[in-house]
């Protein structure tokens, strides 16, 4: 298999006054292509620092992380603009729907931004809330579904660009117990079919229903499955 995620030696510091933060402590990590990971760790841990440089919404202060093959850690914004576009697939606890537009057109958005023609994108985005089993509720808005739906409808979106990776940022963390069962046993059937997920958890219930856990703690990954090591 194919690495999809690299990183080697990564370091973040937060400049807060005259007081530095080191978030992440020199992360070494590889994900391979089909992986479904789940990352784990307390509030304050590093997850969520590491979470933004995965989604190539920051990047490291040191160190290196290659997605795909490309090394992103030197990226102007621009580039790592169209990384987030083109090779990554969010899913976010808050779902990030636009109310006034339909489950559909929530759907095509990625693809308006990569200039992708309409016909195009409403053929890609039916066929994205077809995989999610949400044919039937193309025309609805995100206000008449429900919460386990509107975040089919963030996979569907997630999916929609066919990204090398989905990561998904704690998704289950606006939904009810029927709804988390619904949402997480999607990216089973995800899983199943050779996509690459991380998701990023708190919760430890969530995180054993993935094929590999990433321990983080004080910014450091501490534990690999039980291993002291990030990589497989």
């Amino acid at each position: 298999m194919s690495t999809i995620i690299e990183l080697s030696e990564v370091r973040k510091i937060y400049e807060r006054g005259t007081v530095s933060v080191e978030a992440l402590r020199g992360v070494d990590a590889v994900i391979r292509e089909g992986e479904y990971v789940a990352v784990i760790g307390p509030s304050g841990s590093g997850k969520s620092t590491l979470m933004h440089i995965l989604g190539c919404l920051d990047v490291p202060t040191s160190g290196s992380y290659r997605l795909a093959g490309q090394d992103v850690s030197t990226m102007a914004e621009g580039e790592l603009a169209e990384m987030r576009n083109l090779r990554i697939g969010f899913v976010f606890q808050q779902f990030n729907l636009l109310a006034s537009m339909s489950a559909c057109r929530n759907v095509e958005l990625p693809l308006v931004y990569a200039d992708v023609p309409r016909p195009e994108r409403r053929e890609r985005a039916l066929a994205a809330l077809a995989r999610v089993g949400l044919s039937d509720r193309a025309n609805h808005k995100p206000g008449e579904l429900s919460g386990g739906q509107q975040q089919r409808v963030a996979v569907a979106r997630a999916l929609v660009t066919e990204p090398a990776l989905i990561l998904a940022d704690e998704p289950t963390g606006n939904l009810d117990s029927e709804s988390t069962d619904d949402v997480l046993g999607l990216f089973d059937e995800l899983s199943a079919m050779g996509r690459t997920i991380v998701l990023i958890t708190h919760e430890h219930d969530v995180a054993e229903r993935a094929g590999r856990r990433l321990v983080v703690r004080d910014g450091e990954i501490m534990a690999a499955n039980g291993t002291e090591a990030g990589i497989a």
